[in-house]
């Protein structure tokens, strides 16, 4: 191979790498979404405990019986996603937003660009994972691979291949 007496072959290549875009919306970074993931998860896990230490606290681990697990269990679970509709509901049904995506500029929307409607996005998206995710083995499986994704080239968690959603800067 032979350059140049001008051209360093140790030099960098000088091609412009443009990011991925889907029907000119550009697609969310990785590190924006596990920012808008971690902040949506502060503010529900901040709010559930100090409702569980205060007003529900049978919604708290006692370690010392056993008994009533199974009704623990389904309160806290009830709870968590009343929660999360309760605080998320607004913002996802008028913006394809949660608090976090809405303070990092990031939104939900479909793969084709359009609107996602509220349904899709808590019944496929959120819901379905949710239930996943409770069965034994299984969802520690369906979880790591769900994060992990977001690797490809499309950026699609399997929550997104569930719902046909993409997640792009608003």
């Amino acid at each position: 191979m032979s350059t140049s007496p001008d051209q360093n072959p140790f030099a960098p290549p000088t091609a412009r790498v443009q990011d991925v875009s889907v029907g000119g919306l550009e697609l969310a970074g990785r590190g924006a979404r596990l920012g808008a993931v971690l902040i949506d998860g502060l503010i529900q896990g901040g709010l559930y405990y100090a409702l569980a230490f205060t007003l529900f606290k049978t919604m708290l681990p006692d370690v010392n019986s056993g008994a009533g697990f199974g009704t623990r269990f389904a309160m806290q679970f009830v709870v968590g996603i009343g929660l999360f509709v309760l605080l998320q509901s607004y913002l996802l049904a008028t913006r394809g937003q949660t608090i976090g995506k809405r303070l990092l500029g990031l939104r939900i929307v479909r793969s084709n660009g359009e609107p996602v409607a509220i349904g899709r996005i808590l019944g496929l998206r959120y819901f379905v994972g949710w239930i996943i995710t409770m069965i034994p083995f299984i969802g520690v499986v369906f979880a790591l691979a769900d994060g992990l994704l977001i690797f490809r080239d499309s950026r699609k968690c399997l929550h997104d291949n569930i719902a046909d959603t993409i997640v792009v800067r608003a």
